[in-house]
């Protein structure tokens, strides 16, 4: 079996422990740890009382809306997580490359309407789209378009190579 990372090119290791090593890493990390920690703060708190004041359809839309929120968020943290592994040295960046590391796309649920929902959650489900939106940006420049640079087809190389087969290296 192949090691999938093998295929890694050595600049988007660089490019990888640049970002974990930057200003922007640190300002997106903070900022994803602590609407974390407000938002469970939110759901354990004030978040309680509110839901329970609400009309049933309006419930039963925050329950799925703040399950949505959880789920959005845990997968933030996650992926910022991974990138603080490769900042201190715990991962290495080429196996930070891997799928199962790679932030998923939401499914294309229908919103609640945010008229009948608390303000407390339309506020961290805005915030968190956000974020989501701003770490799925850097998800992809990172990781799917890089590799899609390090798949494209090299036709000078194909000749070089084509050429050493033919007479051989020099």
């Amino acid at each position: 079996m192949t090691d999938p990372n093998a295929s890694t090119a050595p600049w988007r290791a660089g490019v990888i422990q640049d970002f974990a090593r930057s200003e922007l890493f640190d300002r997106t990390f903070d900022e994803g740890m602590l609407l974390v920690e407000e938002t469970a703060a939110y759901l354990d708190g004030a978040g309680r009382h509110d839901s329970k004041i609400l009309s049933r359809n309006a419930a039963l839309a925050y329950a799925s809306e703040s399950m949505r929120l959880t789920t959005r968020l845990m997968q933030v943290a996650s992926w910022l997580l991974v990138q603080r592994a490769v900042k201190e040295g715990e991962m290495a960046p080429e196996a930070a490359c891997a799928e199962n590391y790679r932030l998923a796309l939401e499914a294309g649920e229908q919103q609640a309407a945010v008229e009948d929902l608390p303000f407390g959650l339309v506020s961290l489900l805005q915030r968190s789209e956000r974020l989501y939106e701003r770490v799925r940006h850097l998800d992809q420049r990172m990781y799917v378009e890089a590799a899609a640079v390090d798949e494209a087809p090299r036709p000078v190389q194909a000749q070089f190579d084509r050429l050493t087969a033919a007479f051989g290296a020099a």
